[in-house]
């Protein structure tokens, strides 16, 4: 399997059509999914004919340099989870999201910082990003650390979709964090 990043402790890599159950397992925990979904897992069939043929589609969109990575320890090669890093739909090439949905078993032990900070070197250095953004719930407190150790910077605050479903702490809104290559340079 080719590998789209490294790091110290993890591989990423695209996403194939046979890892479906991977995804299942991850959004079928109440617990990765308390954010999200007030705990609700994703339907194993919404991912096998949506979200995974989502994924595959992004690579062919973004020239297989933007989209969902799926992340495993170098050590052992567990499944931990994903990464993201794409623009909007019909957004700018060099405004990218960053994101990430972590087992629980990979919590606490400063993953999604080290794939994150490693996608934003990425971003800046290879594929002409000048701004990567990120979002979260006002009250996921564990996201918003991470966006801060990366030299993100607080830019906005976000009401809660009218669609979203109602979860402990949504009626806060979420909270928007920005870098831009600029500032990461700096850095």
């Amino acid at each position: 399997m080719e590998t789209y990043l490294e790091t110290e402790r993890l591989a990423l890599r695209r996403f194939t059509a046979d890892d479906a159950d991977l995804l299942i397992e991850l959004d079928g925990d109440p617990a990765v999914m308390r954010y999200l979904t007030g705990g609700e897992p994703t339907a194993p069939d919404i991912v096998r004919e949506l979200h995974l043929p989502n994924i595959l589609a992004g690579y062919e969109r973004w020239g297989g340099t933007l989209g969902l990575f799926a992340a495993h320890e170098k050590d052992g090669g567990a499944f931990i989870g994903w990464f993201l890093l794409r623009p909007e739909r019909e957004g700018p090439l060099d405004e990218v999201e960053l994101g990430y949905r972590l087992r629980r078993a990979a919590w606490g032990k400063g993953y999604a910082t080290e794939g994150s900070r490693a996608l934003l070197g990425k971003a800046f250095t290879e594929l002409g990003v000048r701004v990567v953004w990120a979002e979260t719930m006002t009250v996921n407190e564990g996201s918003r650390n991470v966006m801060k150790k990366l030299g993100m910077t607080f830019t906005d605050t976000l009401t809660t979709p009218p669609d979203m479903v109602m979860v402990e702490g949504s009626e806060q809104g979420g909270v928007r964090y920005e870098i831009a290559r600029k500032q990461w340079e700096a850095r």
